[in-house]
This record gives C-alpha cells, sequence and structure tokens, in this order.
C-alpha cells in the first residue's frame, strides 16, 4: 500500500532523471580522488598537496551549492541543472584535449568540477517538489542516492586510467554524461508547486533561523565524512598498504558503495521511526567506526570493512537529515537545500585536507580520524539538545503526517 501510494505521487520520470542527473555528476565531482595515486606519481605531489587537490572540488562544490540553490529559486531547478551540466562538460573538454601539465592546473580543473559538485542543490528539490511530506524521505533518498556516482569513479576511474592515461578518463566522461543530460533536457519537469522567486535578501533571512545551522553542521557531519572518505580512501589504501592505483580504487569502491546505496533505505527508516532517532544511531556508529580505523589496522581487508561500517553509518545519515529538512524548510526548500548541501561540502573539504596534513605533520592519519569523530559525537549531543522542541513545535504530530 506505501509503494502503491509512492508510486501514484509525484513524477517518476523527473525522479529518475534527478537521480541519473546527481549520480554523473557526483562521479565526475570526485574523479580526482581516484585518480590521485596516477596523477601525484606524474606530479610528484607532497600528501598535502595530494590532500588539497582531491578537496579542492568539495571545496568549490560547497561554494557553488549556495549559488545553485539561489538559481533554483530563481530559474527553477531544471533550467539552473542544465547551466550546470554545460559549464562540466566544457571544463573536462578542455581538460582532455589540452591537458593538464602541473599542480596548478588541476587544482583549476578541481575548482570547475566543483560545479558538479553544486548538482546537489538541484536534484533534491527538483525531485523533492513533486512528493507530498509523508514520502519526502524515499523521493530525496532516491535521488540522493546518486551519490553513488563517487563509488562508479572509484571503480572505473583508475583502471581507464591505467589503460588509456589519467588525462584520457576526463574524455570518457563527457560520453555518458552527454546522454544523461539529453535524457534530463527530455524527461525531467519542474513540479507545478514550485514557489515564486524572491528578493535575494530573502534567501538569507532563513540564516537567522538557528535550525538552519543545526542542520548544516548535521549535514556537514555526515555528508562532509562521507564525500571526505570517498575522496581519501585510495590515497590512504595506497599510503597505507601499498595497493597499486587500481586496487586501491576497487576498495574505495566497495566502500564507497555501501554509503551511497543505504541512502535511500536512511530516508526510509526515518520515515518509519523518525529521523531524529534514525540520525543519533548514525552518528554514535560512526564515530566508533572511526575510532577504531584511526588505530591503523593490521590488514587492508579488516580495514575496508570498517570503512564500510563508517559508510554504511554516514550513507543512511544522509538520508535522515534530508527526511527532516523539507518538514522544517519546505518553503525555502531550495535556498536551504544549497546551504545544507554546502556545508556537507566543507565537511568534506576539511576531512580530505586534514587527513592529509595529518599525515605530513605527524606521519599518521590518526588524528584527522579522531578529530571527525569527535565531530559525530557533537553532533549527536547537539541533535539530543533540540529533539524535543523540534517534536513540539513544527514536527508535532497535528502539524505534519512525517515522523520527526
Amino acid at each position: 500500500m506505501d509503494r502503491k501510494s509512492f508510486l501514484q505521487a509525484g513524477h517518476a520520470p523527473t525522479l529518475l532523471t534527478a537521480f541519473l542527473y546527481f549520480d554523473l555528476a557526483f562521479m565526475v565531482w570526485v574523479i580526482l580522488g581516484p585518480l590521485a595515486v596516477q596523477i601525484s606519481a606524474d606530479l610528484n605531489l607532497t600528501p598535502v598537496q595530494k590532500g588539497f587537490m582531491v578537496a579542492t572540488p568539495l571545496l568549490a562544490g560547497a561554494i557553488l551549492r549556495m549559488a545553485m540553490g539561489l538559481l533554483v529559486d530563481r530559474l527553477r531547478p531544471k533550467k539552473a541543472g542544465a547551466i550546470g551540466q554545460v559549464i562540466v562538460i566544457a571544463a573536462l573538454a578542455v581538460a582532455w584535449r589540452a591537458g593538464i601539465h602541473s599542480y596548478a592546473q588541476v587544482l583549476v580543473l578541481a575548482a570547475f568540477l566543483g560545479v558538479a559538485g553544486s548538482a546537489f542543490a538541484v536534484a533534491l528539490p527538483l525531485a523533492s517538489r513533486w512528493y507530498p511530506p509523508e514520502h519526502q524521505g524515499k523521493a530525496m533518498g532516491i535521488a540522493g542516492a546518486g551519490n553513488s556516482g563517487t563509488a562508479l569513479a572509484a571503480l572505473f576511474g583508475p583502471g581507464l586510467a591505467a589503460v588509456y592515461g589519467w588525462v584520457n578518463v576526463f574524455g570518457l566522461l563527457l560520453i555518458p554524461l552527454s546522454l544523461v543530460f539529453a535524457l534530463y533536457l527530455i524527461f525531467a519537469k519542474d513540479a507545478p508547486g514550485c514557489p515564486p522567486p524572491r528578493p535575494l535578501a530573502d534567501y538569507f533571512r532563513v540564516l537567522k533561523d538557528k535550525d538552519a545551522w543545526w542542520f548544516m553542521f548535521f549535514y556537514g557531519v555526515t555528508f562532509g565524512g562521507f564525500s571526505g572518505l570517498a575522496s581519501s580512501l585510495a590515497i590512504y589504501f595506497n599510503v597505507q598498504y601499498g595497493l597499486d592505483a587500481k586496487t586501491a580504487g576497487y576498495f574505495t569502491a566497495a566502500c564507497v558503495f555501501a554509503g551511497s546505496l543505504v541512502r535511500p533505505l536512511g530516508g526510509a527508516l526515518a520515515d518509519r521511526i523518525g529521523g531524529v532517532r534514525s540520525l543519533s544511531v548514525m552518528y554514535l556508529t560512526a564515530a566508533l567506526f572511526l575510532v577504531v580505523v584511526s588505530a591503523g589496522l593490521p590488514d587492508v581487508w579488516s580495514c575496508a570493512a570498517v570503512f564500510g561500517g563508517a559508510m554504511l553509518a554516514l550513507g543512511m545519515g544522509n538520508g535522515a537529515v534530508f527526511q527532516l529538512v523539507p518538514q522544517r524548510f519546505r518553503r525555502e526548500i531550495g535556498v536551504m537545500t544549497g546551504l545544507v548541501g554546502m556545508a556537507g561540502g566543507l565537511g568534506g573539504f576539511y576531512l580530505a585536507s586534514s587527513l592529509g596534513y595529518a599525515r605530513q605533520v605527524t606521519g599518521s592519519y590518526q588524528l584527522g580520524f579522531l578529530v571527525f569523530a569527535l565531530l559525530a559525537l557533537v553532533a549527536l549531543i547537539g541533535l539530543t539538545a533540540v529533539k524535543t522542541r523540534w517534536r513540539t513545535t513544527w514536527g508535532a504530530a497535528h502539524l505534519t503526517a512525517a515522523r520527526i
């Protein structure tokens, strides 16, 4: 009955194309992470430079998500997404044809890849605005499962780079990107209930609401942990266990798949038991796994298993956060998606770059993992502090059919 109700609600072609667009955008967004071993070898990068290289798309994506969120509310999601896809396709085409010959050039490309990361601010409102409150968790979870593209990058990127060279990987990416762009133009539709554009100042008033800051922090931990690890694990497996680029990519892909594919489950679980309860369990679980992995496990298999557990918790936490956000900020979902997504990207930038600094300064990644585990525990404490107020105000049973 629930599935039937879900299928009858909303607009399935838009949900599917939002997922595909999001999936490939995320694949491109983090592609420098899986390719980092080969790029670093060719450009002779230090640990700090490697960390900053894979973290730069996350930082650029975080900043651009805010801009894209504003664009979504002014131009509507479909047109904003089309603009972003054209920019990414053009940047990859230039990198492929002209080549990348220095650390500065790879950072320029990394900045443009941030536009792909801003797809988050398009795909979620594009899908979300079609669905009623009781199906928000599932709809956002399915659209958000496009973060599985990060696993595709790790699975195929290093292998293709070994055969064709890492610069040519940028050219190969143009094939699926162009196909999905065509499907997006044909099948995606803006929901009829899109709110009209408002003065620019109105978008920033939401920042006066303390709940906006809480959601940004919560997602900065869940998605920041997910994206930061997705961008850094290939380097970690290569440095820590001596795996070659292709094998390190396979291990990374396995861990990232675990986190990305459970995002819809996280949304569905939050629909069933409440986003607060679901998210609380995820923070505690992620913190425990990060503490374990910080000790430096003796073999790569046990390490991958622990990373997989952390990614499962973080991925489900991503779905849980976005079960809550539309309930609290339904009319401001465009700008809130951009703000919360920005915070998620900043969290990923922090984790990816801090791991590089920790390695260069201390000779170990341990400090980087421990600090992020501490952030997860702080998020758990914060969630505990606000949950009663949330459940008795905007999340009260007489105001919404969704479980908070």
